[in-house]
């Protein structure tokens, strides 16, 4: 579970503390940006699960329930929702399984999710040097590990 908490240092905790308001205010500040372009963060999520899925077919439900921590009659609802928006369509399974159903992007959700996608990881970059001291804490001078 990573360093005793005895050996952790005054620097350890103030890094862990401006980490935690950091992502704090970066969730805060995807919430507008999402609300922005009329999406709550949750439907944000929802299309950055689909785009972000590995295989090209598109999530199903449970994957996408799994992505969103949530329970798969919640992101059946968020599907729902998000689809009537026109962000996102359903195909069924090509497998002979008709039960299966799979999530994909429209045009217009790909739009919305590049447009705040390009914002994300603009800020990510900003926020880089932080994570990046928490990850490769500075050692003090003379130490050798």
């Amino acid at each position: 579970m990573g360093r005793p908490a005895e050996r952790l240092t005054e620097r350890d905790y103030a890094n862990l503390l401006s980490f935690r308001l950091a992502l704090r205010r970066f969730l805060r500040w995807s919430e507008q940006q999402a609300a922005h372009v009329g999406l709550t963060a949750t439907q944000h999520q929802l299309l950055l699960a689909i785009r972000g899925h590995a295989d090209s077919r598109g999530p199903t439900i449970g994957e996408v329930a799994d992505y969103l921590c949530t329970r798969h009659h919640s992101a059946v609802q968020l599907a729902d929702r998000v689809e009537r928006l026109g962000l996102i369509c359903r195909t069924r399974g090509e497998s002979g399984d008709r039960r299966e159903v799979r999530l994909a992007l429209t045009q217009a959700g790909l739009a919305k999710l590049a447009q705040l996608s390009a914002a994300h990881v603009e800020e990510l970059r900003r926020l880089a040097p932080l994570i990046n001291a928490l990850v490769h804490p500075a050692r003090p001078a003379g130490s050798r590990s």
